[in-house]
């Protein structure tokens, strides 16, 4: 009479490389997910920072030196004391209507060494009151 085998008599064990195939991958995997989503949310903070910094300097009244104190601010309280690397404010004219931008820059956030190196440059912009009210002023 024939012996009874199991039909996957020889995959015996092969299902725990199998577990720890997939589930290292499926944790590399789980990681890119979380840096990207990190790095999206210090971007979108940092953008919105830049933004509040630009419409600080724009109000009439307002300096550079209150956008830099302000984009710290806010900055220090939504990621980390001290994570920007630089602020720059100018005065500009776009298309003959005048801004001031912030420009901020910082590291681009790492969980592990894989992940990317270098600086995030992000800028917000605002509409320079005190020059539209000089301009007005000044009349025709």
């Amino acid at each position: 009479m024939p012996s009874k085998r199991w039909p996957r008599a020889g995959e015996a064990g092969s299902a725990v490389v199998d577990f720890a195939l997939i589930s290292s991958l499926v944790v590399v995997l789980a990681v890119g997910v979380v840096q990207l989503a990190l790095a999206m949310h210090v971007r979108n903070v940092l953008t919105d920072v830049a933004g509040e910094g630009a419409r600080r300097a724009a109000l009439v009244g307002g300096t550079p030196a209150e956008a830099v104190e302000r984009v710290h601010a806010l900055a220090d309280a939504a990621l980390a004391d001290g994570y920007i690397d630089s602020v720059a404010v100018t005065r500009d004219e776009v298309d003959g209507v005048p801004v001031v931008a912030v420009a901020v820059s910082a590291p681009v956030p790492v969980l592990g060494l894989l992940g990317p190196r270098g600086a995030l440059t992000v800028h917000g912009h605002a509409v320079d009151e005190s020059a539209l009210t000089a301009e007005q002023e000044a009349g025709p």
